[in-house]
């Protein structure tokens, strides 16, 4: 029997969608391969273990726990034969640091290493490395925070002079459009800075762009697969975090009304991006299509969301890959990307 660490919460503002990601997969989890311990991090930063699961459990509430168990140290997770599940969205989730937190344990981990989680997450350094691997991307202009209390004015003037309004602004190091706005004038310019640089000192303007939102799902390690295309059909013109975690009115279509060269190009694309952050395990690709048919790579999310309305378990049951199997794939991706890493490490 193995062990899973489960580990969800955390102190991002994407605690909650954590939670809901944990209950899910904990309902997929094979209970005759692995025992499952939840560790659920606090918002406060409290690692929290609870009761060994031999089955799951009913309802998400049961997983926000406050003290019951023991407060543990990560050095929890050292135990043989264990593998660690993070499910921890947003910064010191999916940026790299809780990854090399597991490296330094030697312990074998789902999802992307630290250099890939650390550059799919910053969406400037992530730009840069799209840019190089000759993927398709629209204007932006990028804003410190000393810049702009330095000269509010002349960071409004570059914005206005390289891009176009609508311009939309986001902090680079937040996920699931946490900070996110849109921009139509320099008023709502100067609002939408401020509130990104309230998130974060680092900040993402880019060129709106009138297009159909598509995602691909990315799924391996050496052998590399992209899912088919999923569309986000919005019924409100900006899909900002309320719209997709609380009022939930967008609607996904999979597989998306594409032509299919545009399809395998999106999917193409895909990997190319999950390849050029030296991605593993999983990923999934944002890109915007025009109405003449040009695609640009918006983003990407190494640790997207597993709730029951989440675009990359959909994508992949759309390909054919169940829920409960995708968990099992990515649990076997994790210790084949550890069993290897250790070979490397070896010294005579």
């Amino acid at each position: 029997m193995k062990t899973l660490f489960l580990i969800y919460g955390g102190k991002s503002q994407e605690h909650d969608i954590s939670i809901l990601t944990a209950f899910n997969i904990l309902k997929a989890i094979s209970y005759d391969t692995y025992t499952v311990k939840p560790i659920y991090i606090q918002k406060n930063g409290d690692w929290i273990l609870g009761q060994t699961l031999t089955q799951p459990v009913e309802n998400e509430a049961v997983l926000t726990w406050e003290k019951v168990g023991q407060s543990v140290l990560p050095t929890v997770v050292k135990e043989e034969n264990a593998v660690v599940f993070p499910v921890l969205h947003g910064p010191n989730g999916e940026d790299g640091t809780v990854q090399g937190l597991f490296e330094i344990l030697d312990t074998a981990y789902v999802g992307t290493g630290v250099l890939a989680s650390a550059c799919g997450m910053d969406k400037i350094i992530s730009k840069k490395l799209f840019a190089q691997a000759g993927l398709p991307q629209l204007p932006y202009v990028t804003i410190l925070k000393k810049q702009w209390l330095s000269s509010a004015e002349t960071v409004v003037t570059l914005c206005e002079k390289e891009l176009t309004y609508p311009m939309f602004v986001k902090p680079a190091n937040l996920g699931s459009s946490v900070g996110i706005s849109k921009a139509t004038n320099k008023d709502e310019l100067i609002k939408a800075i401020e509130l990104a640089l309230s998130f974060d000192r680092r900040v993402v303007v880019e060129k709106g762009v009138i297009a159909r939102e598509l995602e691909v799902a990315v799924l391996g390690y050496d052998d590399i697969k992209a899912s088919v295309v999923g569309e986000v059909v919005k019924v409100v013109d900006f899909y900002d975090f309320e719209e997709k975690y609380k009022n939930n009115q967008a609607t996904l279509q999979i597989p998306a009304q594409i032509p299919e060269d545009i399809s395998e190009t999106l999917r193409q694309y895909a990997i190319q991006a999950f390849e050029a952050i030296d991605g593993s395990g999983l990923t999934r690709c944002d890109f915007f299509l025009t109405e003449d048919n040009k695609i640009y790579i918006n983003e990407v999310n190494t640790l997207p969301g597993f709730t029951q309305f989440s675009m990359y378990p959909l994508l992949w049951e759309a390909t054919g890959i169940p829920y409960a199997d995708l968990v099992n794939m990515l649990l076997d991706l994790a210790v084949k990307r550890y069993e290897e890493k250790r070979v490397y490490q070896m010294v005579e």
